[in-house]
């Protein structure tokens, strides 16, 4: 019985792949059947026939699919696919990591501006058309601390150095980086919030860093620090960081990720003391889905040729 030839499916975040992408995926994987789909429903009836599949897969579906080898996400973050027959089965599993570093680090320096400028007063005295002049601070000289070294949080490193920020690391092993004046082991946490006017999360959500800023973490930064977050919310505890904001343990925050999302109506960090909420958009660019299948395209041709994949996740770990 002769082989069939492998069959990819293509559902990506945004517009149904062009015949110019197809005709790049095809090229570097010649003997592959390639199908683009818009939705996960439409993609269903191919499924189980499936080598390789590129998209968002439900926990039933991703069941049905039995040949299926290896299962791309277009997300840097893929822990809202990890669910449990997919961490315990052989299928392997990449992910988009570093599409979207450029843009959540100039998401970062966004909301540091806007948090150290004090920049919502400006916007509320465009609103009533008032013409009020103040003193205000400059991020120059200041130290930033990245919670997270990987490709967002070096990229955010890179552009606090050209601000003539200070700029301090914290990553499991502590390795000495590019662009960052320090970088403590995560068992030096305390010591190096204590040092950080800015404090911005760019750690990935995994059972260890689940809930690590709580409480005691907080008290420990400065009254007058910013807590800027873009990569997971359920990193800090809600209630503890929302605590920091009401009672003035830390001076604000900046919140792109959020615990819930979306964020509900109710949710009191809508109205939270010197907060700036915006809508997990920070890495949402045209450019980051370029990058996205870009990622994709050169995995599917290091497939095609037997080698090994980039952005492989280890599934147990969480990224």
């Amino acid at each position: 019985m002769r082989k069939r030839n492998p069959l990819v499916l293509v559902n990506p975040p945004f517009s149904q792949v062009d015949e110019t992408r197809l005709a790049e995926l095809r090229a570097v994987a010649p003997l592959a059947e390639i199908r683009s789909f818009t939705s996960e429903e439409e993609m269903e009836p191919f499924v189980a026939d499936a080598d390789v599949i590129a998209g968002r897969l439900s926990e039933p579906l991703f069941q049905r699919a039995s040949s299926l080898k290896w299962l791309h996400s277009w997300l840097a973050g893929p822990d809202h696919q990890l669910f449990p027959t997919l961490v315990d089965s052989d299928v392997l599993f990449t992910c988009s990591k570093g599409n979207g570093a450029i843009p959540l680090a100039e998401h970062a320096m966004m909301l540091m501006l806007l948090l150290n400028r004090d920049a919502m007063k400006w916007f509320d005295s465009q609103r009533a058309r008032k013409w009020e002049r103040r003193t205000h601070s400059e991020l120059c000289g200041k130290t930033v601390g990245i919670l997270g070294t990987g490709h967002s949080g070096q990229d955010l490193a890179i552009k606090a150095k050209a601000f003539h920020m200070r700029v301090l690391g914290v990553s499991r092993s502590g390795r000495a980086l590019q662009n960052f004046d320090q970088v403590f082991p995560i068992s030096d946490l305390h010591l190096f919030l204590q040092e950080c006017d800015v404090l911005v999360n760019a750690a990935p959500l995994t059972p260890e860093t689940r809930g690590m800023l709580g409480e005691a973490e907080f008290r420990r930064m400065k009254r007058t620090a910013h807590y800027i977050c873009f990569s997971r919310g359920g990193i800090a505890d809600d209630d503890a960081l929302l605590r920091a904001l009401n009672e003035g343990w830390i001076a604000g925050a900046g919140l792109d990720a959020h615990t819930e999302e979306p964020l509900p109506p109710g949710s009191p960090f809508w109205t939270a003391p010197n907060t700036i909420v915006t809508p997990h958009n920070g890495a949402t660019t045209w450019e980051t889905y370029e990058r996205s299948f870009t990622i994709f395209r050169d995995n599917l041709a290091r497939f095609s040729q037997g080698l090994p994949l980039s952005n492989v996740v280890d599934k147990r770990a969480g990224y």
